[in-house]
Formats: C-alpha cells, sequence, structure tokens
C-alpha cells in the first residue's frame, strides 16, 4: 500500500545511519590509535607511476630561482598523500605533514603489517628502486603533495617456504582490513540524513475561505427636480 512506503524508506534510514556512526567511530578510533588519517581500498592494476610531482624542468631553471620556488611550495603543502600498495593489489593511503621522513612511514607500516617480524623494504617504479635514505623528507624526496610507493618482504631468497608464505598475504593487519568498505558506508549515511532530518509533510483539511463582505447596494433613486416655472408664467 502506498501508505507503508515511507515507514520503509524511514526504516532502512534509520538503519543507515546508525551503520555510518559505527563505521565513523571505528574510523576515529583507529585514526586516534595511529594518529594518522588512513584509509585502505583495492585496486584492481597498479599503476606505473609512483610520483605526481613533475621535475621534467628542474635542471633548466637556476639553482637561485629553483630554491625559492622550493620555499614557496614548502609553504603552501600542507599535507603528503602516501599510497603504499601491497602485491595482493590492496592499498594503504596515509597523510603526511610534507617535513617529515620517510622514517615516519616505516615507522607506521611497522604498525600495520601483518607480519612486522619480517623485514621489508618499500620502492618505487618504473624502474624499480628500492628507497634508502630514511632521513629525507617527503617534500625534498618528491613525494608532495602525492605518491605512490611498493611494498615487498626482503626475505633470502634461499627460504623458499617463508618467502612464499610471506608473499601470500594478507599484508594488512585485520584491524587495518576493517577499514575497506567503510568509507562508503558512511557516505550512504551521509546521504540518507537529510532524508531522515527532513520533517514529513503534515496534510490537514484545508481553512474554509471566507470573502471578503461585498459592500451593501443601495438603491439609489434619481433625485427629484424642483419644477422650474417658464418666465412668462405669471401667477
Amino acid at each position: 500500500m502506498v501508505v507503508d512506503a515511507p515507514l520503509k524508506r524511514r526504516k532502512l534510514t534509520s538503519i543507515d545511519s546508525m551503520e555510518a556512526e559505527t563505521a565513523k567511530a571505528k574510523f576515529a578510533a583507529i585514526q586516534e590509535k595511529l594518529g594518522r588519517e588512513i584509509r585502505v581500498f583495492e585496486t584492481s592494476a597498479l599503476s606505473p607511476s609512483s610520483n605526481e610531482v613533475s621535475n621534467s624542468d628542474k635542471y633548466s631553471k637556476t639553482r637561485k630561482l629553483q630554491e625559492a620556488e622550493e620555499a614557496a611550495q614548502r609553504s603552501k603543502i600542507t599535507k603528503a598523500v602516501i599510497r603504499i600498495r601491497f602485491p595482493d593489489n590492496h592499498t594503504l593511503e596515509v597523510t603526511f605533514h610534507p617535513s617529515e621522513t620517510i622514517q615516519s612511514l616505516i615507522d607506521l607500516l611497522t604498525k600495520v603489517v601483518a607480519r612486522p617480524e619480517l623485514p621489508f623494504y618499500i620502492f618505487t617504479t618504473p624502474p624499480k628502486k628500492p628507497i634508502k635514505d630514511m632521513a629525507q623528507d617527503f617534500f625534498s624526496a618528491g613525494f608532495v603533495p602525492r605518491a605512490i610507493v611498493y611494498f615487498s618482504y626482503d626475505l633470502p631468497k634461499g627460504d623458499v617456504d617463508d618467502t612464499t608464505d610471506a608473499n601470500s598475504g594478507p599484508f594488512l593487519q585485520e584491524e587495518i582490513m576493517s577499514l575497506k568498505g567503510l568509507e562508503l558506508i558512511i557516505e550512504q549515511g551521509q546521504q540518507a540524513e537529510p532524508a531522515q532530518s527532513a520533517p514529513e509533510p503534515v496534510t490537514s483539511a484545508p481553512e474554509p475561505v471566507t470573502s471578503a463582505p461585498s459592500p451593501m447596494v443601495q438603491d439609489r433613486k434619481p433625485a427629484e427636480k424642483k419644477p422650474v416655472k417658464p418666465k412668462w408664467l405669471k401667477m
């Protein structure tokens, strides 16, 4: 029946809002624990580009001009969004400050990977280039405003069993992987909020329409004219 449709919509909206609040709370708890803005998602294909900062004209400028431009860019850019891609096509996105060092990224990975006891390294591609200078900040490394790096365990080639087991995944801890898909739930909940908060229209009987009283119409009789005596008539 048509009457039941609004009730069903309100019920679904309420459930979506509850799930969205739960997802927000989970995000907030993990981000507070790590002290970082993070998100997890799955990629179908790996992008060959790991650096979105163009350096094509870097060497065509004088060093003084280059330093001035870099100083201006440093003052404007406040975030370095780093995406770490794992062999199982999952991506961890983390936000850093451009002045932080790459070591801060390594420290974070130690807290979130499934097997932190195993040695690992990160690299860029193409061509494959391991990142070794951990004291370099993200701006100097060309990792601002965003960049993509890749994760790999650094195991001896002779230990086939450990290598195969480690590379089979999962690469992120279960708690971190639980963030996957929560953004969609939060987004759906935000879209449902206006519909939930909007008051339902109240239908009431229309008020009677009263017309303005019409002015009383008075019959007006033409004024009687007094007879005018002709001048020639003398009494």
